[in-house]
């Protein structure tokens, strides 16, 4: 029977059932699982001179053995073997714990290699392991291993893989593309990475392997999106004149970065291909007017389009903005939430017109999915904030329409490395500017003892009619976390400016019709100062509010101060942010310096994810990040952007099935969509 990758790791020479099932556990399978299992860290086993070491450095030291060794044994089954070693002309000592069975290796007068790491005040070695005078590596894998499988168990295991499947490792990625960038063949990756031969040989097999891994990612993004968007969309033949006269109409002039996206949008509308796009843009670059064009464009083709959000509030804020904008275009825009149709009869009125086709645009929350709800012609769906809606929410509604095309929008900058991963099966536009007189807000960081001078400025910015955030993470005591609550914070505020100013207080305990009541009454200035927890990160658009004060600020995320710094700026008056922290570490004084030093949400969300890596920028398994086993996308991007392009140009190419040099890779792909297995 011929070997295959794809064979169970319970054919190797000795490896029986109980290695089978320790190997299962650590995710190992098949002789694939098995050869790309690799090392995740090395243990350098060149040896060095004493002179050369730093002290607590696992080193290796070539000497001879000076005494006999001494096994004392102490406590339950523990025991300590001590010897003299001899290197150059210094005497060292050297101690192995609960590993007496090395005693009969170590002989008066023996040349050896210890492994260790070196105690430099005590000028001593606690022995990790004893190197053969033979090893040809200066390198040494660390694999991952369990009370099951040890480690030198699973590199022995690895060894036998490697020797009985080499004949049958093949280079996936094209040979062009290999000879291009100077990548090693597969089976020579595969053999260095475990194995290295030198420090330099394992870099270049490492950068050969991390570059093969990010191409054939992309090549299976790519490929699969080819598949699914061929011929299932519906060319959208909108009226180009109709939609240049809206543009022109706008109060304002589009940047050319709007300008750029709505061009690279309405190319999707007019593909027979489905759409399905990501439109980034910070807080307050223009998103929503960009919306607003795409759903015209949609209207003068004869097709309906809907757009979900988050919260009714939001959902009220966009229709009031859009039904305004579209009013002498002859438009119909209509807000569906659960409080527009608690009545039946207004309900009911909704509902036929959406059905045949008098209502062109409905804004709406997660209300617009509920089963009654059927569209005339649905052909463009729009969600705003994407992240904030389920895959499953945002999939009822594409498929009330049978072909619709999809636009997803988000505030929440996404960087680099996450927008060529996390949305690489998806066209990503951005909008990187914001508009034009648009004052950049000021952010300035304050210590805990310096609040009295928050309040002294808030007052002068109040006699000058401005609103105010003030925002703090708890809502109550925490015994872990010596978090100010929003509800002594509403105190102190209003003991403050007493009966000067009308404080108001928000938190996520209200009820949603509290909150909105709450948000309408800051809206419309009723109140002039907002005591908040983070329910305002994504809300309503007050052009009036002009100071965000945060407390604790070293106690958020930076995509979350980004966040909740855009509530303000909205209009054309000068506007603020001042963080309140007393950060304890460099990490947190790092990142105050990034608030301060820029304004720009993508800078900040890379800055994000370089200070506390990417799954803890968009939690567990949600991120949709794959777990990459050599590369770092991180520390890797120019590789990753490198392997985007090329997979993109070899995937997307004419003649790319009937070349030979992408036989291998053309086998890769198909037996990828048949499994259908990417995250």
């Amino acid at each position: 029977m011929s070997k295959n990758l794809n064979d169970s790791v319970a054919v190797l020479t000795g490896v029986g059932p109980k290695k089978v099932a320790a190997l299962n556990k650590l995710g190992i399978n098949s002789i694939e699982d098995l050869l790309t299992a690799f090392p995740f860290r090395y243990d350098d086993f060149a040896t060095r001179k004493l002179s050369e070491i730093s002290d607590q450095e696992k080193v290796a030291l070539k000497g001879t053995v000076a005494t006999e060794p001494v096994l004392s044994r102490f406590g339950r089954q523990k025991n300590r073997l001590n010897f003299r070693f001899l290197i150059d002309h210094d005497v060292i000592m050297v101690s192995f714990f609960n590993q007496s069975y090395l005693q009969s290796k170590i002989e008066l007068g023996k040349n050896l290699i210890v492994y260790g790491k070196w105690n430099h005040k005590r000028q001593s070695l606690a022995g990790i392991k004893i190197l053969s005078q033979e090893a040809n590596t200066e390198l040494g894998g660390v694999y991952r291993s369990s009370k099951d499988l040890k480690q030198s168990q699973v590199k022995k295991i690895v060894e036998v893989a490697y020797n009985e499947y080499a004949d049958v490792i093949v280079d996936v990625v094209p040979q062009s593309i290999m000879t291009k960038y100077r990548l090693l063949p597969r089976k020579e990756v595969i053999r260095e990475i475990h194995f290295p031969t030198n420090q330099k040989a394992a870099k270049l097999a490492r950068r050969s392997g991390t570059f093969e891994e990010f191409f054939l990612f992309q090549a299976r993004l790519q490929y699969i999106k080819e598949n699914q968007s061929i011929n299932q969309g519906k060319k959208i033949e909108y009226d180009l004149k109709k939609v240049k006269n809206f543009i022109a109409q706008l109060p304002f002039e589009l940047t050319t970065a709007q300008k750029k996206v709505v061009n690279e949008i309405c190319h999707d509308l007019h593909s027979k291909n489905h759409m399905n796009r990501l439109l980034q843009g910070d807080v307050g670059s223009g998103k929503t007017i960009v919306a607003a064009i795409i759903m015209y464009a949609a209207v003068t083709a004869g097709v309906q389009a809907a757009m979900m959000v988050p919260t009714e509030i939001l959902a009220q804020q966009h229709a009031k903005k859009l039904s305004e904008l579209f009013e002498p275009f002859g438009v119909n825009v209509a807000l569906l939430t659960s409080s527009t149709v608690s009545k039946v009869a207004r309900r009911r009125e909704l509902l036929r017109n959406l059905n045949n086709g008098v209502v062109n645009i409905v804004i709406g929350t997660h209300a617009l999915i509920q089963p009654d709800i059927v569209f005339q012609n649905l052909g463009l769906v729009v969600t705003d904030e994407q992240h904030r809606f389920g895959v499953g929410q945002r999939q009822i509604l594409r498929e009330k329409g049978s072909t619709s095309d999809v636009l997803m929008m988000t505030a929440t900058p996404i960087p680099r490395t996450l927008a060529l991963t996390t949305y690489g099966e998806m066209d990503v536009s951005t909008i990187n500017e914001l508009p034009k007189g648009r004052k950049a807000i000021r952010t300035q960081w304050l210590k805990d003892n310096q609040m009295m001078s928050a309040f002294e400025f808030i007052e002068r910015e109040l006699r000058n009619h401005a609103q105010v955030y003030i925002v703090s993470p708890l809502i109550e005591e925490s015994e872990v976390m010596d978090l100010k609550n929003a509800e002594e914070i509403y105190k102190k505020t209003s003991d403050y400016f007493d009966s000067r100013y009308h404080v108001g207080l928000l938190h996520g305990r209200m009820n949603s019709n509290e909150k909105e009541n709450i948000m309408l009454d800051f809206k419309e200035h009723a109140i002039d100062i907002l005591v908040s927890t983070t329910v305002i990160e994504v809300g309503v658009d007050v052009p009036n509010a002009t100071i965000m004060l945060i407390l604790d600020a070293d106690r958020f995320g930076l995509a979350q101060l980004h966040q909740l710094r855009g509530r303000v700026g909205r209009g054309d008056k000068q506007s603020y942010c001042l963080l309140v922290a007393s950060p304890k570490n460099e990490y947190g004084i790092a990142r105050m310096q990034v608030m301060i030093n820029t304004n720009d949400g993508f800078e900040i969300a890379q800055k994000d994810l370089e200070l506390r890596g990417q799954g803890d920028i968009l939690g567990n398994k949600q991120s949709g990040i794959p777990d990459f086993k050599l590369g770092d996308p991180i520390a890797d991007l120019r590789i990753l952007q490198i392997a985007k392009e090329e997979a993109h140009q070899v995937v997307s190419a004419e003649d790319f099935k009937q070349k030979k040099e992408n036989e291998e890779l053309m086998k890769y792909l198909n037996q990828t969509l048949l499994e259908n297995s990417f995250d």
